[in-house]
């Protein structure tokens, strides 16, 4: 199988839209005959960058190449950059606002079951400039 690249632009401030792009890797995923488990990591991923692009950066792109042992999704927006990586990836730290939250959103979740339901994760993000999650799932 030759690899696969899919691409997608994430839009910002529109709940109502995340997770399309979830949506759409995991049908791709489905189609080309990937294990439920794999299918459910990279989901879980995808929605929960997904969501983090949405709430607090107004946006950005979602790359997922998939290879013959691994998927690689890369997640890039031109939002205000993460000031504290490590405060950020404790379970349960958001800087959501009410509005967010009380959608039920924002809970604080989203880079700790990113790095949770993947092998590999590294986040690299300037303030004022934008952040770059990239995570890869290895295929069993």
């Amino acid at each position: 199988m030759e690899a696969l690249h899919l691409a997608y632009e994430v839009p910002g401030g529109d709940l109502t839209h995340a997770g399309e792009a979830s949506s759409q890797v995991k049908q791709a995923l489905r189609k080309l005959g990937y294990d439920s488990d794999t299918i459910r990591r990279v989901s879980v991923c995808m929605y929960e960058g997904e969501i983090n692009m949405v709430i607090h950066a107004n946006g950005g792109t979602a790359r997922v190449d998939v290879g013959l042992d691994d998927i690689v999704i890369t997640l890039t927006d031109h939002g205000p950059g993460i000031p504290d990586i490590d405060q950020a990836m404790q379970a349960g730290f958001t800087t959501a606002g009410d509005q967010v939250r009380d959608l039920g959103f924002g809970a604080g979740m989203g880079l700790p079951n990113m790095k949770k339901y993947s092998d590999e994760m590294s986040v690299a993000s300037t303030v004022g400039v934008g952040t770059t999650v990239t995570m890869v799932v290895r295929i069993p």
